[in-house]
């Protein structure tokens, strides 16, 4: 049953979901009740109380439309919801005291995408406020893939903001087998214990993460690693460029890696390789790399050790492109790897999916073969 604070109430999503149903060809809706009129009585003496039943005709055949609409709806709320509404289908046939075409939505604010996907597999109907509709009635399966409202995309990009990606960051880089505890993951992530409960609570509601246990015992896995992946590469076009700096070292291709880890290595720069060098090492796939991208932590270290590189700035041909910033958590989780600090593979493969050409096919290998998500 509604029963949370929205932007639209009860009244209008019932109305704007009949508006959505009568501009279907072939298809009629009509209200039959509201929450007000179906009650227990009504249910053979039953409690449960439905939101809205439409009797719904579309491509030829008649069924009726249970209807349990919602503030805003995440996958680990389906298996509830779903439980509810068999609950509701069979007291209303019992009720009526006849076999009944019955179909079941949901309709809320905001469906999220991993529970749009459960509703379908579930053959549940969903309907957003971002005008997604899925009926899938035995006459004619209707689809609306429309933007995820605001409030959930809210929810999401706010994970990949400020030093809460570095939880993302760290999930995707330990273990995948690893329960993770919030003290844990905070000193992995180097961020406070409330980010990553704030963080990890989300993910949970997003069907990102398994929980187990209760209160400071409560433990969370990463089950679905691609997903998470996805979303902060969706969030990354939201994002301004970094600024690059693009110079040209006097070494040949083959000594350059060389060279600028024992210079920044002189002078205490830390550092970390990107882009298709770094990928190479992770897992071989091109033949060859004839630039390099390094992450600096800015700083009069860095400053130091560009200068005894003895490079020039170019606008074009340059081998060493240099990607400055202030953020920790894009050193976070370097690698040593054949004496170079990497950046981490799911840093590089942010920044490979960023690039043109055939740094995209790079980003893929990447991902299939080293990160696995």
């Amino acid at each position: 049953m509604y029963r949370m604070e929205c932007s639209l109430d009860p009244n209008q999503m019932v109305d704007r979901l009949l508006g959505t149903l009568r501009s279907l060809p072939n298809t009629t809706a009509e209200l039959v009740a509201t929450e007000t009129a179906v009650t227990g009585e009504q249910l053979a003496g039953h409690r449960a109380i439905i939101d809205a039943i439409i009797d719904l005709r579309i491509g030829g055949h008649s069924t009726k439309l249970l209807v349990e609409l919602k503030r805003d709806v995440f996958p680990r709320d389906v298996h509830r919801l779903v439980h509810q509404l068999k609950g509701y289908r069979n007291q209303l046939a019992h009720a009526l005291d006849q076999p009944l075409s019955v179909l079941s939505l949901i309709a809320a604010v905001a469906i999220s995408p991993g529970a749009k996907d459960e509703l379908k597999k579930e053959g549940i109907g969903y309907f957003d406020s971002g005008g997604s509709l899925f009926i899938p009635a035995s006459s004619a399966l209707v689809l609306f893939d429309k933007p995820t409202p605001k409030t959930i995309t809210r929810v999401i990009r706010n994970l990949f903001s400020g030093t809460r990606r570095r939880v993302a960051h760290a999930l995707l880089m330990l273990p995948r087998d690893h329960w993770h505890g919030v003290k844990d993951l905070a000193g992995a992530a180097r961020v406070s214990p409330a980010t990553v409960s704030e963080v990890m609570h989300e993910m949970e509601r997003l069907g990102w993460l398994r929980a187990r246990g209760e209160g400071p015992a409560k433990k969370r896995i990463l089950e679905e690693p691609g997903a998470l992946l996805d979303a902060w590469v969706d969030q990354l076009k939201h994002l301004r460029r970094e600024s690059l700096r693009r110079y040209f070292v006097p070494v040949l291709t083959s000594q350059l890696e060389a060279h600028v880890e024992q210079t920044f290595a002189k002078n205490l720069a830390t550092y970390a390789i990107t882009h298709e060098a770094a990928a190479q090492r992770y897992s071989a796939f091109l033949t060859h790399v004839s630039q390099l991208h390094c992450r600096l932590a800015i700083g009069t270290e860095v400053n130091r050790a560009l200068r005894d590189l003895d490079l020039k700035p170019v606008t074009e041909g340059a081998n060493l492109i240099i990607h400055e910033t202030q953020r920790e958590d894009a050193l976070l989780f370097r690698q040593r790897i054949d004496n170079l600090w990497l950046a981490s593979p799911v840093q590089v493969y942010l920044d490979l999916v960023r690039s043109e050409g055939r740094a995209k096919e790079m980003a893929d290998h990447l991902r299939r073969h080293v990160i696995k998500a």
